[in-house]
């Protein structure tokens, strides 16, 4: 039996975002379990689809001592403050501290973190980690599919692993795989052999989904591998750094069996640039189609990309909501649009009153502002519910004060209001407010890929929308200053120059 400790800070940072994730931001946790400490890790991850309750279920089945050290995560948005991230890791490290020695590390970390003082949050972890513990501990981290791989990260982790799906449904069996990794050189004594590469071109978030190709038969080539455990990741292409965009590694029990299936993978997802394609609908444009196709049992999705919560927007932007008010959609409900003020000000109207709102616009993203008008508030919540869909099955929601209004000019059309940051990923944030997602017309949700996972069984088609935001789905409309010269900005696109 090893005794193993077990920490980890996740947060995805989209350089180009409006807000910065502060300490406030991680003791919220924008849907994940907020900022904890010493045993307290254990009780806030239990029974959720977190990379760490999969790894410390799979680590207690095998009969190992577990100590925690911190665990903190926070809605994606722009850079992790100094204060936050120095907060977070010096309780993560004076925790591990206490608890030496120790035979192995498992963090849970997501692999695109910037910080106002490290392009790389995760290589800095794993330095000041590896200080703590010494050069022969083994240290082991789940990542992120959207992470953006680092030579600091490869150089400074013996073993690291990153999901295979998206949306992500598998975060705590890939909690689980690392702790197998870690538990393998345990019992072993030995390292592992490893390999890595990157690749020549990013691609938008929606054309990572592994439901459709190319990223569904590159992961289940993944899936099909014995010896090398192997990752992609295509990347999060948000954030203006060298290092960002796609990778491949692995972990074997040799050196050529490693670096000739790292060498393969490679070789198909640079085979699969041009399948990368992805098409983009404007919120007139969709929005009309929608009116046309879908119907109660058969929604047709507006996914709202470009602000979506997951990758850095705050949730606020008003375009497509005025394209469905426009054109008087029927049985349409908008979320989560996120506006703590008005979703207050619902509260103080009360159920079964009408009046003038001004609904989001705060982020003065460039084309945006408010959708102003007078609104029916039909239904209030508290915020706090479980979510049951697969990829945030057990996650327990604390949204704050919620609201579902209804336009009177457009009283077809129905907003979802929330107080804090979470994408529209599971089907109980409708719910909370009476809205069954299945019987309406049109689902307009804001999130990328992620609603796919408990939306896509009852939807009869999914358009992605470009609607404004700052999660951009075609990365050559960033206004890039740092990345790394010869890098294809989309797939078969612009190359980048400096």
């Amino acid at each position: 039996m090893a005794r193993i400790a077990i920490g980890g800070m996740q947060h995805e940072t989209n350089t180009f975002a409006p807000s910065r994730a502060d300490y406030a931001a991680f003791e919220a946790g924008g849907g994940w379990p907020g900022a904890q400490y010493g045993e307290a890790v254990f009780a806030a991850v239990e029974g959720a689809n977190i990379p760490a309750a999969g790894a410390i279920q799979a680590l207690r089945a095998q009969g190992h001592d577990l100590v925690a050290t911190a665990w903190a995560a926070a809605s994606p948005s722009a850079h992790v403050t100094t204060e936050a991230f120095e907060r977070i890791v010096a309780g993560l490290i004076s925790y591990l501290n206490k608890q030496l020695p120790v035979d192995g590390v498992y963090l849970d970390l997501h692999g695109a973190m910037v910080t106002e003082a490290h392009d790389d949050g995760e290589g800095e972890i794993l330095r000041r980690v590896r200080e703590a513990v010494g050069p022969r501990v083994p240290v082991v981290a789940s990542l992120d599919l959207h992470c953006n791989f680092t030579q600091a990260m490869f150089e400074r982790c013996d073993a690291l692993v990153a999901y295979r799906t998206y949306p992500h449904v598998d975060m705590a069996e890939t909690g689980a795989r690392a702790a197998d990794l870690l538990a393998r050189m345990l019992r072993a004594g030995t390292p592992l052999a490893k390999h890595w590469r990157t690749l020549d071109y990013l691609t938008g978030l929606p054309s990572q989904c592994s439901f459709v190709d190319p990223c569904k038969t590159l992961y289940e080539d993944i899936g099909r591998e014995n010896d090398v455990t192997l990752s992609f990741t295509p990347g999060f292409p948000m954030a203006d750094f060298p290092e960002c965009g796609m990778a491949v590694f692995g972990y074997g029990s040799d050196e050529k069996s490693t670096f000739n299936s790292v060498q393969r993978l490679r070789g198909m997802v640079a085979d699969a640039e041009k399948d990368f394609a992805l098409e983009l609908h404007l919120p007139d444009d969709a929005v009309a189609r929608a009116r046309s196709r879908g119907e109660p049992g058969a929604p047709v999705i507006l996914a709202d990309t470009q602000d979506n919560p997951g990758a850095g927007g705050n949730g606020d932007t008003t375009g497509l909501l005025k394209s469905l008010i426009q054109q008087k959609a029927q049985d349409a409900v908008l979320g989560l649009l996120i506006d703590g003020e008005a979703a207050k000000r619902a509260h103080e109207v009360g159920m079964g009153f009408t009046s003038i709102f001004k609904l989001g616009g705060r982020s003065n993203i460039p084309g945006d502002s408010p959708c102003e008008g007078e609104f029916t508030v039909e239904q209030l919540g508290d915020g706090k519910f479980t979510c049951t869909g697969p990829m945030f099955k057990g996650f327990r929601m604390q949204l704050g004060p919620m609201a579902l209004l209804r336009s009177k000019s457009a009283p077809g059309v129905r907003v979802v209001l929330a107080s804090r940051k979470c994408q529209a990923g599971d089907q109980e944030m409708f719910r909370h407010l009476g809205v069954e997602p299945v019987r309406s017309r049109i689902l307009a949700l804001k999130s990328s890929v992620h609603f796919r996972a408990d939306f896509e069984p009852i939807s009869k088609e999914i358009l992605v929308v470009k609607a404004p935001g700052p999660a951009l789905a075609d990365p050559t409309e960033f206004t890039w200053t740092r990345m790394r010269k010869g890098l294809r900005l989309r797939p078969l696109g612009p190359v980048y120059q400096g």
